[in-house]
């Protein structure tokens, strides 16, 4: 947004401006010592911690404006306000007062010259620092990130996502789909396409909208950004170049406001599907998809032409079966699907923890289950009968007539009434292990003892009140241990802390059989 408070704001000329030693990225928050998420105010060069962690930049701009209302004005005073406030790792400026991001720049360009001055200390540190944090991972390794397991020293390799400014619906995501192995591992052994120029390969950079030309591969950046989130050689990965992607073809998601984590998810699922089905490095990609021996034709489901490894591993089937109430007849509609949108019953509505007494608990089985059933049509959704030749009456039914290998399960818990969004922040009990879909099949029969049964593989959860604020985190297993993902910060937890989780989406990994005959 056009911020009109920049000019009584930003104070601080970058050659003069004290500020702490070492790369902008790790500066401590001069309260709590934090350096995560570290914000450096435009009015002082000091820094504090963002509200994601202890809040203490936000306190800064809250006791700004007490100090003044406490104190007589002078005309000194009255400029200095200390509002706006530039995160140390994305360079997004954020004001307070507007409470959102600003993307304009005052008169003398004086947040443009921040920027570039704080790229400049972070290019400085890391070029200082890089031999010998190379001969460091050389001579050790593993002691890069340790951590206690049990009594016992063990390696942590997973890496955090650096918030590019209200982008955790988007670093959320993609832990969740990194750690779905056989999504991730196909991309990771995908040939490396180099787009960029020699001369800014490597190199951070600070993408505006207008940047950059259109040759962009969404598939090539997400390729890029899942090869680094495992390798444990860094404690945070920033995916800028991924995000100045998602700008350049998702129109939807320009801009630093909060997003939908879901939405997101079904835009990035499907421009991938998109962009896989056309060339790469001159190799088709869905004859990598056929010569990969893992991804089988009968586990492919073709959604808007042919298929990929997106359709391979999320793709289902169901049939939609709707039967006149005057008539009796009958009408079958095969759809496919990546994902299964869950409305929470109604009755369920306002339980909102684990160990609430009143009511009922909703379960997982309860939302799938109000999913399948059998459901009369009201007068808004008339269905035209081909047989009585105008619309009547009708009943609807969902079967699932194909299961996917990847069950990707949304809680619609963001409902629009007449003026706003609300959010449904019940409670929805889920398995970590064993969920049977079996009863949910159109032809059980058919199916084998354990190819409907699923074990969690990751969690979206959203915590705050509305769609367009509060944040997202994310849980996923990985080598048997649990994992929680807040953006850049990524700590070890434990099975009981994920069931007690409100999620939003839920991704089932299809239980293998274990004669391993069949294995993607």
């Amino acid at each position: 947004m056009e911020c009109p408070h920049l000019s009584s704001s930003v104070c601080i000329v970058p050659d003069s401006a004290k500020f702490p030693n070492g790369s902008p990225s790790s500066w401590c928050c001069s309260v709590c010592r934090s350096n995560k998420s570290p914000w450096v105010c435009l009015t002082c060069s000091s820094v504090h911690c963002g509200r994601y962690v202890n809040g203490h930049a936000k306190k800064h701009y809250e006791d700004a404006q007490i100090s003044l209302t406490n104190h007589k004005k002078t005309e000194k005073q009255e400029k200095v306000q200390h509002t706006v406030c530039m995160d140390c790792s994305s360079y997004s400026t954020y004001c307070y007062r507007c409470d959102d991001f600003v993307v304009n720049d005052t008169k003398l360009g004086l947040v443009q010259k921040v920027r570039e001055h704080l790229q400049n200390l972070e290019n400085s540190a890391f070029t200082a620092d890089r031999h010998r944090k190379r001969k460091l991972l050389e001579n050790s390794s593993l002691n890069s990130k340790l951590l206690k397991v049990n009594g016992s020293t063990t390696a942590l390799c997973a890496t955090g996502l650096r918030n590019l400014g209200n982008t955790c619906f988007m670093n959320a995501i993609l832990q969740s789909l990194s750690n779905i192995q056989q999504f991730c591992c196909y991309f990771k052994e995908l040939p490396a396409v180099e787009l960029r120029n020699g001369k800014t390969a490597g190199r951070r950079t600070y993408h505006t909208r207008s940047q950059g030309d259109n040759n962009v591969s969404l598939v090539e950046e997400f390729r890029k950004t899942l090869c680094a989130l495992w390798q444990g050689s860094q404690t945070a990965f920033s995916p800028e170049s991924l995000f100045y992607v998602v700008w350049k073809i998702m129109p939807n998601f320009r801009g630093y406001q909060q997003q939908d984590a879901h939405e997101f998810m079904r835009y990035l699922l499907d421009h991938l599907h998109l962009e896989l089905q056309g060339g790469f490095n001159g190799v088709s990609r869905s004859v990598i998809l056929q010569e990969n021996s893992s991804l089988s034709a009968s586990n492919k489901c073709c959604i808007n032409g042919a298929s990929t490894v997106v359709t391979a591993i999320f793709g289902g089937i169901l049939q939609n079966e709707v039967n006149c109430l005057i008539c009796g007849t009958e009408s079958r509609k095969f759809d496919p699907f990546l994902d299964l949108s869950l409305d929470i019953p109604s009755q369920f509505r306002n339980k909102r923890s684990k160990n609430q007494e009143n009511g009922p608990l909703c379960s997982l089985r309860d939302c799938l289950r109000s999913f399948t059933d059998l459901e009369e049509l009201d007068e808004t959704e008339l269905y035209m009968c081909h047989k009585c030749k105008k619309k009547q009456k009708s009943t609807k039914k969902f079967w699932i007539q194909k299961l996917p290998k990847v069950l990707c399960l949304h809680l619609k818990r963001f409902h629009w009434t007449a003026y706003l969004r609300n959010k449904v922040d019940t409670y929805v009990e889920f398995p970590l292990r064993g969920l049977d879909m079996k009863c949910y099949l159109l032809e059980p029969e058919n199916s084998g003892p354990e190819s409907c049964l699923y074990d969690l593989a990751a969690v979206v959860v959203h915590h705050g009140s509305g769609v367009g604020s509060g944040h997202y985190t994310a849980y996923a297993t990985h080598e048997g241990r649990w994992f929680h993902f807040n953006d850049s910060t990524v700590t070890l937890t434990d099975e009981e802390t994920v069931v007690k989780a409100k999620a939003y989406i839920l991704f089932y990994v299809e239980r293998q059989a274990r004669s391993g005959s069949e294995k993607l």
